[in-house]
């Protein structure tokens, strides 16, 4: 130090260079409470405030969005659940029909709702076709939504034409191989799930086969019916009745496994085409952003009410199976299937209109 103040330069230098290092020191501190502690402390005080909110979720009505007419499956699936919601919640649950758009109308409500567990939307798969089918939606299926839990799954019918002599899915493939272009099969529409289902056949047996679309499920089984064409894949629900009653012919189920009513009737996969499967499923989105632990509250109560009994007895007369997952597991199952329909499209040559 007797050396420093020997050197007046020398003095002025060490002071300096103390007064730099303690404004780095200085701005070091700053830095770390803004960098680190300030965003760790933010988001401690949110799931703290995220856990107060569903710890008095929910504290007014709900409302589910179903993009469908009364009487389908997530019509039906949404009132279902909102009874028994609320009888055990004590709030009333509301269901609002905004059919239109192949749902894309009800969607477009829920994602631009508060992300606050009041609103949720009703689906079937029909919500992951609609990317491959439509080259702009006014929201973003995985961003602006948050899934709560899948809540059921059904098989469809392989319904046959009476016309066309064939007796099983091994049978019809080697017919439409002899007959590229000429089998036909009706569909509920362009990009619909019988749309995607019958394309399904299509690429995994390597045969050529000619689309006929129609208005909607009725209008396609009424085709098949008829014999106007060859064959149609029809949700179980709308089909069943009409299977029992002897009044069309099915030759197979879509499902992994043969259904109860049905021990008979074989799989696609069984019977033709091994690997294939597809099954209609529906489930509960919420808007995107939903604090998590109002999902998980949502989700822990219809995964309780999906284990009624008299509940899964009510699903089984939709031809369905009520089924459950946890959020983040109905999140990655429907990127997944955007993914899926999305290369089907491609490789069918379907294209977003």
């Amino acid at each position: 130090m007797l050396f420093l103040l020997t050197f007046p330069w020398c003095a002025r230098a060490a002071n300096l260079a103390v007064m730099r290092v303690k404004q780095i020191l200085s701005f070091w501190e700053t830095s770390v409470i803004n960098n680190l502690i300030k965003p760790v402390l933010c988001a401690a005080f949110c799931l703290l405030s995220a856990s107060i909110c569903a710890q008095t979720y929910p504290s007014q009505p709900i409302k589910i969005v179903v993009g469908f007419s009364p009487g389908g499956v997530p019509d039906i699936a949404a009132r279902v659940i909102g009874q028994h919601m609320s009888e055990s919640w004590k709030q009333p649950v509301l269901v609002e029909n905004k059919p239109g758009a192949g749902s894309n109308i009800a969607a477009q409500i829920v994602a631009g709702a508060p992300a606050d567990g009041y609103t949720l939307l009703s689906i079937s798969s029909a919500f992951a076709i609609s990317p491959s089918i439509y080259s702009t939606l006014p929201f973003d299926p995985l961003r602006d939504f948050s899934g709560v839990t899948l809540t059921a799954t059904g098989p469809a019918f392989l319904l046959i034409s009476p016309n066309l002599k064939v007796n099983t899915v091994k049978e019809l493939l080697e017919f439409a191989a002899k007959n590229p272009g000429k089998v036909t099969y009706s569909s509920a529409g362009v990009g619909s799930g019988s749309h995607f289902a019958a394309e399904l056949i299509q690429a995994k047996a390597g045969v050529e086969l000619l689309h006929i679309p129609t208005k909607g499920i009725p209008d396609g089984i009424t085709e098949v019916m008829s014999g106007r064409v060859d064959f149609f894949i029809s949700p179980y629900a709308s089909a069943v009745n009409l299977v029992r009653a002897g009044k069309v012919r099915a030759i197979a189920v879509t499902s992994t496994k043969r259904v109860k009513e049905f021990p008979a009737l074989p799989t696609v996969a069984e019977s033709g085409i091994p690997g294939y499967k597809w099954e209609f499923w529906y489930g509960l989105l919420a808007p995107g952003k939903t604090p998590k632990p109002i999902l998980q509250k949502i989700y822990a109560e219809v995964k309780r009410i999906l284990e009624l009994p008299e509940v899964k007895e009510r699903f089984a007369e939709l031809g369905t199976v009520a089924v459950s997952s946890t959020p983040d597991q109905f999140d990655k199952m429907i990127a997944a299937e955007i993914t899926e329909f999305s290369r089907l499209a491609k490789a069918s040559g379907i294209k977003p209109e």
